[in-house]
């Protein structure tokens, strides 16, 4: 009998053997050994590989982007920048020129947190406070902004957030409807004795029994 054309000059297990080899090969080429970690801007701009106009220029037009998309206090800029590698005198020269023509003003945007967020959520200036120290507000300007905060404004928010929140729970047992507005109220800054007192009278004024509540201390 002749021999069968085509027959291959391997076996079985030869044949795996290559196709693995194979893979492993194309998985190298495609990056299977460690790549070197992307360079920092600082890092580029020591290696002579881009002009510090070059890391000015990028870092401006990082900020730019970030602005378009939401406002940010200066010390969020800084974050942002840092975390992108760039060195902390480029970070320091963008930022002041950006200052300088009004685009990033640490004083209007915490005045503009203070005003959204306790004319929209209902925010004590509590809660307030928190945000601003959270987003890099230093204490003097958090100070300024919040003193457009009537204590008399506080308080008729957080009524009309209690109102809210008791009608959400009409149904349920008074002590969950009380805890769960209490704790809501808390949680936006309102001082535990107030909370408790604004959620009470939310309840008395939809006719609920409140006499045997008592009073909280702050």
């Amino acid at each position: 009998m002749g021999k069968r054309r085509g027959h291959p000059a391997f076996s079985e297990g030869d044949r795996d053997e290559r196709r693995a080899g194979g893979r492993g090969r194309r998985g190298a080429g495609r990056g299977g050994g460690e790549r070197a970690p992307r360079k920092t801007v600082a890092e580029r701009l020591e290696a002579g590989e881009i002009s510090r106009d070059d890391a000015v220029e990028k870092a401006r037009e990082v900020v730019l982007r970030i602005l378009t998309a939401a406002q940010k206090s200066r010390r969020e800029l800084e974050q942002s920048l840092a975390r992108k590698g760039y060195p902390e005198d480029v970070v320091v020269q963008v930022l002041d020129r950006f200052g300088e023509v009004g685009l990033v003003d640490d004083a209007t945007y915490a005045e503009t947190i203070v005003r959204t967020r306790h004319a929209e959520r209902g925010l004590a200036r509590r809660g307030i406070v928190a945000e601003l120290r959270r987003r890099g507000i230093d204490e003097d300007t958090a100070v300024e902004a919040l003193d457009q905060l009537d204590p008399d404004d506080e308080r008729a928010a957080g009524a009309r957030l209690a109102g809210k929140l008791v009608t959400r729970t009409r149904g349920l047992d008074r002590q969950v409807r009380v805890r769960r507005a209490v704790g809501s109220l808390a949680r936006k800054g309102y001082a535990p004795g107030l909370a408790f007192e604004l959620v009470r009278d939310a309840l008395a004024a939809e006719g609920e029994e409140t006499d045997d509540l008592g009073h909280a201390e702050d």
